[in-house]
């Protein structure tokens, strides 16, 4: 019995040091990569990128619907892990088509055959059923400023397949305080960001606080833009700022239902 006991305690604390060790390995070689931009790598500190495609469950032969990838931090990594046996749509506005193009031929030998579909208001060519995930980081008030996050979230549900995950990171509003509608300040309410999925049809699966930051009070002269990376104060008290870091954010997964 005694050494049955033994048995089964080691064992027990075993578990922490195997889920340590059951990261994919593809995708930290992704983020390891020398090619990614210097710039960009320095912001893993906030951005936590395999956490938060882990948690996202992305797997090398999916395909995936990146939202408005802005300087390409995430189609860095994703490009090349998913080259190979995956599928990565990329949906940028009208106005950053030319160039976010010309991005993707510089890298191609890098990135693959990363695809572009057109996404703004009145404007949503995405992959209709056929993705498996569609991740979107930190554009929520975007949508909210202009008017179309209703639709935003719609067009997301109809481009899944049933089953299908969506992957939402926002800056994170008070609780405590009432929604701007146009989210002026760049901050969203975390229940106000799950109102919208479960208004297109999404069920909420799963929050992670990887990306959660104490520091940031919210309440910063110039929005979110206050802090890094914009830091749109310049030199006005910018070692504050930096100290505080990047936003507070939350990070949400919902599955569009069987």
């Amino acid at each position: 019995m005694r050494i049955r006991t033994l048995l089964t305690a080691a064992l027990l604390a075993a578990v922490p040091l195997t889920a340590a060790l059951a990261k994919d390995a593809a995708l930290a070689k992704a983020v390891a990569s020398d090619k990614r931009t210097p710039a960009l790598v320095e912001r893993d500190k906030y951005r936590h990128p395999q956490e938060v495609l882990e948690f996202a469950g992305l797997k090398p032969t999916m395909t995936v619907v990146e939202i408005s990838p802005g300087g390409g931090y995430w189609t860095e990594i994703l490009g090349p892990y998913l080259k190979d046996k995956g599928t990565l749509y990329t949906a940028v506005s009208a106005r950053a088509m030319e160039n976010w193009n010309k991005k993707l031929a510089d890298n191609k030998a890098t990135w693959g055959d990363v695809k572009v579909v057109e996404f703004g208001k009145d404007k949503y060519d995405l992959p209709p059923g056929s993705a498996d995930l569609v991740i979107t980081s930190r554009n929520v008030h975007n949508w909210m400023g202009a008017g179309f996050e209703n639709e935003a979230f719609a067009a997301f549900y109809k481009a899944l397949k049933p089953g299908g995950t969506l992957s939402v990171e926002e800056h994170r509003g008070p609780a405590d305080q009432p929604q701007d509608p146009k989210a002026a300040n760049g901050y969203v309410r975390e229940d106000h960001t799950i109102a919208l999925a479960e208004k297109a049809g999404f069920k909420l699966v799963s929050k992670s606080e990887a990306l959660a930051n104490p520091k940031d009070t919210k309440d910063w002269p110039k929005g979110v833009w206050t802090l890094p990376p914009t830091l749109q104060l310049g030199e006005t008290d910018r070692a504050k700022y930096v100290a505080i870091g990047e936003a507070d954010n939350f990070l949400l997964k919902f599955q569009k239902p069987k």
